[in-house]
Formats: C-alpha cells, structure tokens, sequence
C-alpha cells in the first residue's frame, strides 16, 4: 500500500500538445509534466482530441481545434486550455468560464511578425512582385519595357487601418514613418496613442471605404465584424484601392470580393486568412491581382518561439497553482 500512496503522489500532470510546436515550449512542459503531442501534420481529429481531453489536465490547442460548448462540458476536469494564438473565438468562452476552465491566449510576441507581413502584402499588391516573378519564371521577359507591369507607390498614399490594436497600430506606424503614408482608423476606441505618433484620424469605416489607397483588417471575429466588408463597404471603396486581410477569414465577404475584383471595382487584395479556412473561395486563385499566403503572418522563428514559450509557461503557472499569465475569461479573473 505504501507504493501505491508514493506513486500517486509522484504522480505527475498531463499536458497534451495539439500539433507540433516549436521545441522551446515542448521543453518547458517536459520539465514538470507528462506531455503527449498529436504529430501528424492535420488537424487533429475530434475523436482523438476527445479522448486526448480524457487524458490530459491541459491542453496546449491550436486555432484549428473548434472547443465548444459540448466538448468543455464533457471536459470540465481541465485545468486550463492554452491556445497557441492570439485569437481565441475558436473556443467557447462563455462555456469555458461557466466550468471554470481558465482559456489563454499569446499576445504581444507576434505583433512585428503580423505587422511585417501585412506590409510585405501591400508591397507585393502595389508593385506586382507575384505578376513579376510568375512573368520572369515563364521565359516572358525578352526586353525592357517602360510599361511592363507598372505598379504603385506607397508613399504619400493614404492607408485605412480597421482596428487600432497592437497590430493595426504598428502597421500605422511602420507604414507612416517608413513610407509618409496618411493614416485613416476606425475602432471602437480612440487611440491617442497612434494619433499622437502618426497624426492618424479617427472615422468611420464608410470614410475609410471611400478615401483610403490601402485598407488593412485588424479586428478580431466577433458577431459584428462577420462580412464586416461586404458588397456595400467594397462598392465605397476607390478603383485603384487594395484590401489586405491578416485578421481573420470571416471578416470578408468572399464571394462580394470576388465579384468586386472581378469587375474591377478594386484594384487587388491579399488574403493570408479566408472564410471557410483552409478552403479558398473558388476563383479567387485564377485573379493576378490576389495575392493569397496560407495563415503564415505570425511565421517568423522569433513569434512562433515566443508564442510557445508563453503557451506553456501560461499552463505552468495554472498547474502550479497559480494565476496564468494571459488569461482571457473576464470573469475568472475577479
């Protein structure tokens, strides 16, 4: 009997990985915890996470794992879900406090990495690199020509930001002290801040529509920012605009972009998020003036090291007894 009581008590917690991530954060949790990860190079399948769930006193999921109502109260024994995102609306936050089950996220660590990103988006949209490199690849270039692919300048152009967070506000200030850019935003919020650093005006998103060279999302998905642009928002929107997506798919009509392109209502877009994810709205692929990257804005050595980092050591804290680092449940924070 007396090595079945040590035993118990040596007993350490379970942490299970829901995709490989980088070592750093598989590593922290390997110290303290006994760590299973889903290695296969999918989304893990919900059978699997079902009985993972079972097993773990945490879990470390990813945004493809959809944590809803069901399965957090079939899973009320967890701990703690730390989602390796700054994101969470693939959980049930309401359903997680309701069992108590702290939810937290990663942020701060991706926002240079989401910002450059954004920029290279805008720069590749403006001057044609993709058309370029795809002309160059083809054998077509033979001679120079003075009107071959031309393109548009950012500088002195007028950028949009839709959502002032940290990554629209840096995105403001990259692009306004590196390129002159005017800035417009539009958020629930004023940003003293961003006015302050880059005399950025507060308006309305119909104003952005009609007046912005460049319009870039960064709000989170929430019930009203779904198809937050759609036919009417890309109707009020210039013929040589572009719209570039690194927030999240939803927040776009796809099919009305697709028209707008289409008639050449716009100019162009890039999209690193999409709708229904990982599908692409069909045609969007055949455009050359869309550029599409698959959900790689945080992919940088540097953020998705730090967001591993944070994620375990944010299950560390829980399963030490003490308060995460990042927790997103307003209510359990009281």
């Amino acid at each position: 009997m007396a090595a079945k009581v040590s035993k118990s008590k040596t007993t350490k917690p379970k942490v299970y990985i829901t995709r490989q991530i980088p070592k750093v954060g598989i590593d922290i949790l390997k110290k303290h915890f006994t760590v299973k990860v889903y290695n296969k190079n999918q989304a893990i399948p919900k059978n699997q996470l079902d009985k993972a769930a079972k097993w773990a006193d945490a879990l470390l999921t990813l945004l493809t794992e959809k944590i809803d109502h069901k399965f957090l109260t079939k899973h009320s024994h967890l701990k703690v879900i730390a989602n390796y995102a700054v994101g969470y609306d693939n959980i049930d936050l309401v359903s997680a406090t309701k069992n108590k089950i702290p939810i937290t996220n990663t942020p701060g660590v991706l926002t240079d990495a989401v910002a450059e990103h954004t920029i290279a988006l805008m720069l590749a949209l403006s001057r044609r690199i993709v058309e370029a490199d795809n002309y160059s690849k083809s054998h077509k270039y033979k001679v120079w020509q003075p009107m071959l692919l031309m393109g548009s300048q950012m500088r002195g152009k007028t950028l949009g930001i839709i959502g002032s967070g940290r990554i629209g506000a840096d995105v403001a200030q990259k692009c306004y002290h590196a390129f002159g850019m005017k800035i417009m935003y539009t958020d629930m919020h004023k940003n003293n801040s961003l006015e302050i650093e880059t005399n950025a005006k507060k308006t309305s998103l119909a104003q952005i529509c009609k007046h912005a060279d460049f319009i870039s999302l960064h709000v989170p998905l929430l019930k009203s920012t779904h198809h937050l642009i759609g036919k009417k928002e890309l109707s009020l929107m210039k013929k040589n605009a572009y719209l570039i997506n690194t927030a999240r798919g939803p927040v776009i009509d796809e099919k009305a972009l697709l028209k707008a392109l289409k008639n050449k209502q716009i100019k162009g877009a890039a999209l690193d998020v999409f709708e229904f994810e990982p599908k692409i709205t069909k045609g969007l692929e055949k455009l050359p003036n869309v550029i599409l990257t698959p959900h790689i804005a945080s992919a940088t050595i540097e953020a998705r090291e730090m967001m591993a980092t944070i994620a375990a050591k944010n299950i560390c804290a829980v399963l030490k007894g003490k308060k995460a680092l990042n927790l997103v449940n307003k209510d359990l924070k009281k």
